[in-house]
């Protein structure tokens, strides 16, 4: 069990570095839960498909994963750093597409996870509801505290935070 927490909280980091730097979009409270509850489905979700299509899918696969996470991280910080130069007054309409790239993009690992998971534990269910809490939980409170972080220091905290996911996309693309 501890070895299922250990890589549960390790899972949820991601989701918890990039859920502060979105968090600087000033989401309102429900934003946040609906956001943290996808990113907690995935969780869950991502390592089931992981064990049940295993190697075969990652052989077959043609585009490296961390390529897509590059992709999806460095529009959403293009999105984001864009967003902040309009002239309008911001209010983030975050759509059901936004909800579902950005859960997408903190759950790749979960799926690579899930390839080894009936090797790691047996109770393969209660594990991907382990991973699926914490990631909720540490989505939730790193959406929150960006939030206070660009109630604090403003406009320049959205392109912060947009640089953050570019760098983090890379960081992905070169590992």
């Amino acid at each position: 069990m501890l070895i299922i927490i250990l890589i549960a909280i390790s899972l949820s980091m991601d989701a918890f570095s990039l859920a502060l730097a979105y968090g600087t979009l000033n989401l309102n409270k429900k934003d946040i839960f609906k956001i943290s509850l996808t990113v907690g489905v995935y969780h869950f979700i991502m390592p089931l498909i992981g064990m049940t299509i295993g190697t075969t899918l990652i052989h077959h696969l043609k585009i490296e994963p961390t390529l897509i996470v590059f992709l999806i991280l460095s529009f959403i910080g293009i999105q984001m750093i864009y967003e902040t130069f309009k002239e309008e007054e911001i209010k983030p309409m975050i759509n059901f597409k936004e909800i579902l790239l950005f859960g997408l993009a903190v759950s790749i690992d979960s799926f690579s996870v899930g390839i080894s998971l009936k090797v790691i534990d047996e109770n393969f269910i209660l594990s991907a509801l382990i991973f699926s809490l914490f990631s909720f939980l540490f989505t939730y409170f790193g959406l929150n505290l960006g939030k206070k972080i660009n109630n604090l220091i403003g406009k320049s905290s959205t392109i912060l935070g947009g640089l953050v996911l570019i760098i983090i996309g890379i960081v992905y693309l070169i590992k």
